[in-house]
Formats: structure tokens, sequence, C-alpha cells
């Protein structure tokens, strides 16, 4: 019987990595038109230097970029990039298709919702209140509140406690599947890989279930409750 659905955030509720390529190109355009002399290329490939030694929730990126080039901060350069970087990311920060139909029928359901994301607990609960889900999901779970990211148990027990079920009594619905699938896999969860929003090109998920669709999740609840219409 399952009771719970936990899902991971980013590439799975909402397009993370388009949000994030809209938002750096927008700051690019924005950085050069502000007087930053590099090309778009160089500027492009020292970005992803510093997302890839920092992480791609480093917040002080364009800060990194214009220090490194000029061994102080240019604020003219800075303030365009970060408010283009602003205003793109929020116009591009949209859910997938079927994803505010497919929590509402979850709910109506009455199967209870978490979010285990890697991503900082301000920036995590930030798109959550964006996509207006801060409502829906009152139950998030974020690298702070454990000290663990995926694929390690601790996030994945600790949404199982704020839910109050047991692990067989759960799904969990990720898109990365050494993290979001092992892990959940670790403490007895069900697994369901989104595949739609696979970065990985994943051959092989090893997970319970795959979906293309985030709605193809209400049938696997329904047939795993014998529910049926």
């Amino acid at each position: 019987m399952i009771k719970a659905v936990i899902f991971d955030l980013d590439n799975t509720l909402v397009d993370f990595m388009l949000m994030k390529r809209k938002a750096i190109d927008a700051a690019i355009d924005a950085m050069m038109d502000a007087g930053l002399q590099l090309s778009r290329d160089d500027i492009q490939s020292r970005i992803n230097a510093i997302y890839k030694e920092r992480g791609m929730e480093f917040q002080n990126v364009f800060d990194q970029l214009l220090y490194d080039e000029f061994q102080k901060v240019d604020y003219k350069i800075l303030s365009a990039g970060v408010i283009a970087y602003r205003r793109a990311r929020e116009a591009a920060l949209v859910p997938y298709p079927h994803v505010y139909m497919t929590l509402m029928e979850l709910l109506k359901m009455g199967i209870r919702l978490a979010v285990v994301s890697d991503a900082p607990a301000r920036e995590a609960w930030l798109r959550l209140s964006y996509l207006n889900f801060h409502h829906i999901f009152n139950n998030v779970v974020t690298f702070e509140d454990t000290g663990q990211r995926k694929p390690h148990e601790a996030p994945f027990r600790r949404a199982l406690e704020l839910l109050r079920v047991d692990a067989s009594e759960a799904l969990m619905v990720g898109d990365w599947a050494e993290r979001d699938v092992v892990g959940a896999a670790k403490v007895g969860m069900k697994t369901v890989f989104a595949r739609y929003g696979d970065t990985f090109g994943t051959v092989e998920s090893n997970a319970d279930f795959e979906v293309d669709d985030i709605a193809e999740l209400i049938d696997i609840v329904r047939d795993e409750n014998k529910v049926r219409i």
C-alpha cells in the first residue's frame, strides 16, 4: 500500500538545467553589454569551470568570474549580470508538464507528499515558493537537515519520519539513478525513475518503474494500491 510519494526537486518537478542555461545566457549578454571584454565562449567556459569546482548551486559565480579576470569585482558588470540572471531564471522556472495536475490528484487520493533535495534549503524553498508548491510540500528535506547528500540513507529516512510512513509504503521519484534510485532502494522504498528529466543518458536505471511523463505516476500508485477507475 503506497501512502506517500517523495520527489526530487530539480529535473523532476522543475527543469533546472533549462532554467540554469537560460539564466546564464541572459547574464552573459548583460555583462558583455555592460563592458566585459571577453568573448561569449570564454565567459561560458569560465563559468562552467567555476560551477565544476564549486557546484551548480554556487551563488557567487559572477563575482568569482570578475575577480579571476580583474582581481577585483566590477559592480557595474556584476549588477547587470545578476539582474539579467534573476529575470531570466524567474521566466524559465516552470514545472514540467502535468506536474501540478499530478500532485493535486495524488493529494485527492490521500497520498502524503514530500521533497528530498540536495539543493541548499534556501534555494529549494525559493524554487518551491516561486512555483507556489510551498503549500503542497510541508515536508522538505535538504542537505542542511541531515548533513548528508543522496544516495546516503539519512535524507530518505528523515523524509519517511516526517511523513510517518514505513519505507515499504513510499515511492521515491527522481531523475538521477545513482542518487535517487540507489539511495531510496537502500532504505527499502520502491523507486520511480523520471526519465523525462534525465540529463545523463541513463540506459539502466534499476528503478522499479520508469516514467516519460510524471502523470504516469498516478496509474502506478493506483495499481500498487489496487484502485480502479
